[in-house]
């Protein structure tokens, strides 16, 4: 809450900033313009007399609240911080020339970028397109990779945060600072209010941030940049700070192709968000035009499924080979399922509103079916780039270039594409290849079903940590589908001759039935194969 010791804080510092014009800090940073302010500090440009050169000079407000030692505190860990990012050198990142001192008060002097902020781009709800967005993101991921690299967090990512520089250069600034601002409570006026939409599950629960929270906080700046909105947004702080802990994620409508990666910054789990790495392939995709699905957000999901006692089975599960396949797809077999043939099928993912496409050459066929064994995973259903969400219940019309197939064994109906063989697995288990026999769609059925959908798949992901080095997540959340809990889980895995992605719906109630929809392919080619799984989902009838 705004108090009266904030206000008149904010005054006299607003008082300062008119009468600290042209005056000379630390004997050698003149004040020539006040070019921004935040409820932690100014923003002053100003010129070093000593080098002759523009500088950025950042003054720290005395915040009211404060005791003189929780104020010396502050100072101590601003100069600390502002000296770490200084060790960060990158064209991405803004560049900390120095920690001055004003009347004790440390300032920070940083390289001035004469340009717009990402903010200022999107005032009043304006957004971006994905490509431009996914442009602008790759710059801030570039720093981030940097900063963290040289052991920096930044705390405080957001579009204030972003400039938009000259020859389309993208500048992150503010880093190791925020950190300090933040330390307030929730409600402080301004700083907190504004950062709180950026601001990680895992520190509005009290934790200590860490690369991941940089992560969420990309995420975040992303989900504004296409939304015209922060992806929590309340009307209050500490409605907004409660959403971002527990509340779903609201559906993405014109992200596009960068749903999937935006998505999976976003996990309330740190350990479910992709790596820096893997989100920098993602977005290189997406800015390049090419298919979200094939994005390296694939990449950091490469892995097989684990194992999943729940599917065991005495004999090992037929290994899928839609058609027989060259002897380079051959030599692609290294799906870690099918060599654990006989010992348990591997664990699916469940993606609720996810495609479904089983991709995998005859070994990675063979993980696929192992994978699916017993108990049909379900493909995440990603339409239009939206991954998460409700579906409807009435399913869409056969699309064109699809068949309607009825499985009685499962009970379900669903469409495949036209030249796809039907290819039964164990336990009731069907799949349909291409003609290649590198992708296939998957549909089981668990009977009776566990509590959630999503325990299973954590489950199964457990297994497949422990037994397959190559499996990376790329997402698995929470979601509903026809009304009932389901699961979403995307990742990849590498096989002998190239990296395969999957994704992974399942949904059903407890004491019931889960069914899950499963699609896997060739990561180089999910833009192709993607679809499908939309197209299957959508015509999905129990």
């Amino acid at each position: 809450m705004c108090t009266i010791s904030d206000i008149r804080g904010t005054e006299q510092a607003e008082d300062r900033a008119v009468s600290d014009e042209g005056r000379l800090v630390a004997g050698r940073y003149r004040l020539v313009e006040r070019i921004g302010r935040g409820g932690m500090g100014t923003v002053w440009r100003a010129e070093d007399v000593v080098l002759a050169r523009q500088v950025a000079l950042k003054q720290l407000h005395t915040q009211p609240h404060l005791s003189g030692a929780e104020v010396a505190t502050l100072y101590e860990r601003t100069r600390r911080e502002a000296r770490s990012a200084a060790r960060v050198v990158h064209p991405n990142v803004i560049v900390v020339h120095d920690v001055a001192e004003d009347d004790g008060r440390p300032c920070i002097v940083m390289e001035y970028v004469p340009a717009p902020t990402l903010g200022d781009v999107l005032k009043g709800g304006r957004t971006l397109p994905p490509a431009e967005a996914a442009r602008i993101g790759l710059g801030m991921i570039a720093a981030v990779r940097a900063a963290h690299t040289a052991g920096v967090l930044h705390r405080d990512i957001k579009p204030a945060n972003v400039l938009l520089g000259a020859g389309d250069r993208v500048v992150l600034t503010d880093f190791g600072i925020a950190r300090t601002a933040g330390s307030s409570t929730l409600t402080q006026t301004g700083e907190m209010v504004g950062s709180i939409d950026f601001m990680a599950p895992e520190r509005i629960r009290g934790q200590d941030p860490g690369p991941a929270s940089d992560l969420w906080s990309l995420g975040a700046t992303l989900y504004q940049a296409v939304e015209g909105r922060p992806p929590y947004r309340r009307d209050t702080a500490m409605e907004t700070a409660y959403a971002i802990a527990v509340a779903p994620l609201d559906p993405m409508r014109q992200a596009g192709p960068l749903t999937p990666l935006v998505e999976a910054l976003l996990a309330k789990d740190p350990a479910d968000r992709p790596t820096a790495e893997q989100t920098e392939q993602a977005l290189r995709a997406v800015a390049s035009g090419a298919s979200p699905t094939s994005t390296a957000s694939s990449a950091d999901l490469a892995g097989p499924r684990p194992e999943d006692t729940r599917y065991a089975a005495s004999t090992a599960p037929a290994r899928h080979a839609p058609s027989t396949p060259s002897d380079g797809d051959r030599e692609d077999s290294g799906d870690p399922h099918e060599d654990r043939r006989g010992r348990g099928r591997p664990r699916r993912a469940l993606v609720p509103a996810v495609t479904a496409v089983v991709v995998a050459s005859a070994a990675a066929a063979a993980f696929y079916a192992s994978s699916h064994e017993g108990g049909g995973k379900a493909g995440a259903h990603r339409s239009g780039g939206t991954s998460t969400g409700t579906a409807s219940a009435t399913p869409s019309p056969v699309p064109d270039g699809y068949h309607l197939v009825r499985d009685q064994r499962l009970g379900v109906s669903f469409p495949v594409p036209d030249g796809w063989k039907p290819k039964k697995g164990p336990n009731g288990e069907v799949t349909y290849a291409d003609p290649t026999g590198l992708a296939g769609i998957t549909v089981g059925m668990v009977d009776p079903a566990g509590s959630h959908p999503i325990e299973h798949f954590a489950d199964i992901e457990a297994n497949t940590k422990v037994n397959y080095g190559t499996y990376r997540r790329l997402r698995m959340q929470k979601t509903t589908f026809k009304g009932k809990p389901a699961a979403v889980w995307e990742f990849t895995f590498r096989g002998r001759a190239r990296v395969f992605r999957a994704i992974d719906l399942g949904y059903g109630t407890a004491g019931g039935r889960e069914y899950d929809i499963y699609l896997s392919a060739p990561d180089a080619r999910w833009d192709t194969f993607r679809p499908v799984f939309d197209h299957v989902r959508d015509g999905f009838t129990d």
